[in-house]
């Protein structure tokens, strides 16, 4: 598999590079040379989980990684599944939060994990990465145990839901937390500055599990295939998909997807009150706001770090960019919204919530409607017991985690006191 910089194209690696490097010069994205076009999607979408995700991540990566070695990745990392309920008529939830930190991110992170493991060499390994809710958990979980890995994760003080800090900041081992002074902007910018600096990412052998890595990328890939095989094949012909959006790793995935040939009519990116990227596509002008904290904390990115290759994908393709749909949507919005789909018997969070109602918006009559829900409910228990006035149980996963110490370090938004903590 060969890959760019998008931003240096004369830049290229292949995956192995691409996995341990995380991201190129001057803070490059890499993107696939080329994503093949599957002429089997029938045949593919009749195989269980795993087997389809092994052959699709497999022409992909192409012959870089042996076909067993391939295979037992995909085996160990998606160990659960990827359901689809139907909502309405017409209209359908991918739930990806039966994960073991209950949550989408859980894809991306332990295939990651798996291709770390693959690829490494010699060694050491230090993950950065920054969250603004579940990537941390995911990355912490995936990553827990490995050795000659230490994982270091940035998340923004008091502004992730308590369970959510609680699934990641108290696993200890080769797992360490800081809880920045910010917002994730910041945590997100602190982690790019590490990269840009040469000698720390040489004695610490710097590396990143966001979704700018590619491995988590095509990892997320598997899963728009997986919905689309519990849908009827009239409804795969006309499907539009709503995706709530945040750094657009989640968006970029769906994307390659189409790439590859899965029959997807359009894409939606609904978005929270950071609304960048809705009103650059209105209004053509890159012009991001001071991030706000809202319900949808996950989302809460002002400068998505996946939109260049967004656009990238549109460009390559000779797709219109004004044919990606993108709306905001309020707190206020999102509270009602919930309380709307707990009427029809369905009950969600935040994120989920936003990618339903721009696409009820924005649906055609003919078309099916299906929304990415990210999260499992309990992740965001305070917020979704005051909206809907119910006790939502905690979950094993969730409980056990809930009764433990928080491990966290504390640190100001400062770059200087970042490198002294890892160099340490």
């Amino acid at each position: 598999m060969n890959l760019y910089n998008i931003k240096h194209p004369e830049e290229q690696v292949n995956f192995a590079q691409a996995v341990r490097q995380g991201l190129g010069k001057d803070q490059g994205l890499f993107f696939p040379e080329n994503i093949p076009h599957l002429d089997n999607i029938d045949e593919l979408l009749a195989l269980p989980l795993v087997e389809r995700s092994q052959k699709i991540l497999g022409a992909l990566i192409g012959e870089e990684i042996s076909t067993e070695q391939l295979n037992t990745m995909v085996k160990n990392a998606f160990t659960f599944p990827a359901p689809v309920a139907k909502v309405e008529d017409n209209v359908y939830a991918l739930e990806l939060f039966h994960g073991p930190t209950l949550a989408f991110k859980d894809f991306g992170g332990r295939f990651m994990a798996q291709a770390l493991a693959t690829v490494r060499g010699d060694g050491k390994i230090t993950i950065l990465t920054a969250t603004s809710g579940d990537t941390g958990a995911a990355v912490a979980h995936a990553f827990y145990g490995l050795e000659n890995i230490n994982v270091v994760i940035l998340y923004p003080k008091g502004k992730i839901s308590p369970l959510q800090e609680k699934l990641f900041c108290t696993l200890g081992g080769n797992i360490r937390t800081v809880a920045i002074n910010g917002d994730f902007d910041d945590c997100q910018a602190l982690v790019k500055q590490a990269f840009d600096d040469a000698e720390l990412r040489q004695a610490i052998g710097l590396n990143s599990a966001n979704s700018i890595n590619i491995s988590r990328l095509l990892a997320q890939v598997c899963y728009y295939f997986e919905a689309a095989s519990q849908l009827s094949k009239t409804e795969r012909e006309n499907l539009v998909v709503s995706v709530p959006s945040g750094n657009f790793g989640n968006l970029t995935a769906g994307l390659i997807a189409k790439s590859l040939g899965l029959p997807i009519k359009r894409f939606i990116a609904s978005t929270n009150a950071n609304d960048t990227v809705p009103r650059y596509l209105r209004e053509g002008n890159w012009n991001p706001h001071a991030t706000v904290a809202t319900l949808s904390n996950a989302m809460d990115v002002s400068r998505p770090n996946n939109w260049p290759r967004v656009e990238e994908i549109f460009k390559r393709n000779g797709w219109a960019l004004t044919d990606l749909h993108s709306e905001a949507v309020t707190d206020p919005q999102t509270e009602d919204t919930l309380r709307e789909m707990q009427d029809k018997g369905y009950v969600c969070e935040p994120h989920g919530a936003i990618a339903y109602r721009v696409l009820k918006q924005d649906l055609q009559p003919g078309e099916t409607g299906l929304f990415l829900c990210t999260a499992h409910p309990a992740k965001f228990k305070e917020s979704v017991e005051r909206i809907l006035e119910i006790e939502l149980p905690l979950p094993a996963a969730l409980d056990k985690h809930n009764q433990l110490p928080l491990l966290s370090d504390e640190m100001e938004n400062d770059f200087a006191t970042l490198k002294a903590y890892l160099l340490a």
